[in-house]
């Protein structure tokens, strides 16, 4: 099992509100980078192709309130996964944001995508940090 994490970023939001907000994929269209197209989504699934990479089914299989989610493949792509939303508060309007992916990487495959799939999470992390 291969984990690429993303940076820890600071958020000027409290835990609740990061936890709201990604606890609903229909609100990812608001942090997804150009290079996502044909993006669809329900609160609780979602799939969307990456140019250049794959085509990606992704469902919330487990969430805690304020603390985290748990995202796991859903039909199409090329190899398992889980992604991980880690949220931590740091203080009453503040808290902290990391997102971490397990992957049954082929070392060919790791090989490849691991640094666009870290950069990847670090402009979700950093695109959600700057949302007003």
């Amino acid at each position: 099992m291969t984990r690429i994490e993303s940076e820890i970023r600071e958020v000027a939001k409290p835990a609740s509100e990061v936890y709201s907000f990604l606890s609903d994929f229909r609100n990812f269209s608001n942090i997804m980078p150009e290079q996502v197209t044909d993006w669809q989504a329900t609160a609780d699934q979602c799939s969307f192709t990456i140019k250049g990479m794959a085509s990606l089914g992704m469902k919330i299989i487990e969430r805690k309130e304020s603390e985290h989610i748990t995202i796991e493949r859903d039909g199409k792509a090329p190899f398992d996964f889980k992604l991980h939303c880690v949220i931590n508060s740091s203080g009453k309007n503040n808290s902290t944001l990391q997102l971490a992916f397990d992957a049954d990487l082929n070392p060919m495959l790791k090989l490849m995508a691991e640094k666009p799939l870290k950069n990847f999470l670090d402009l979700l992390v950093d695109r959600y940090s700057r949302l007003a």
